[in-house]
């Protein structure tokens, strides 16, 4: 008997494999929640979409470069120094990955002449949009039904809304 043939997987298949590898880890959930935080707090501040952006991407770095030493230093004891930094910075990259939407959104909003208000409105429209894939994926993966996965995504989306709403509140 021979193997069954698998299809070989479709673009969006692919697509989807690519956005799960680096988007769906607490560290990105995190990532894309805190840099979404960090441009509604520098809307307050900034001059130009530039200026919000620099702003936001920065704070966003001082907070991975924490979360890497963070995890490294528990880490170094159990697998050394190199080994933890490594498994530190691969943890970590989905904050980073997780920014990268947002950032594309800005830099067009910013290309097209938006208003600094348009542009935080695209980005929390961005992070929504992959707050609720990510929730949809979850929900899809414990077999709930489609009006399930649908409930999950939007409610997934709006806690993490929420979240930035509360972070926003507190700076």
């Amino acid at each position: 008997m021979s193997a069954p043939v698998e299809n070989p997987p479709t673009p969006w298949r692919r697509v989807l494999a690519w956005v799960d590898v680096r988007f769906r880890s607490p560290a990105a959930i995190y990532g894309l929640i805190v840099f979404t935080a960090f441009v509604t707090i520098a809307e307050d501040h900034a001059e130009s979409i530039e200026d919000m952006l620099a702003t936001s991407v920065a704070s966003l770095i001082v907070f991975f470069i924490a979360h890497v030493f963070a995890h490294t230093l528990t880490e170094h004891s159990e697998h050394g120094f190199r080994a933890a930094l490594r498994n530190a910075l691969r943890h970590g990259s989905g904050m980073l990955y997780a920014s990268v939407p947002s950032i594309i959104v800005l830099a067009v909003s910013w290309a097209t002449g938006a208003t600094i208000h348009d542009a935080v409105d695209s980005c929390m429209l961005t992070a929504f949009i992959m707050l609720a894939l990510l929730g949809y994926h979850a929900f899809q993966s414990r077999r709930a039904p489609l009006f399930g996965r649908i409930l999950g995504a939007v409610a997934t989306a709006m806690l993490g809304i929420f979240i930035v709403i509360l972070e926003y509140g507190f700076h």
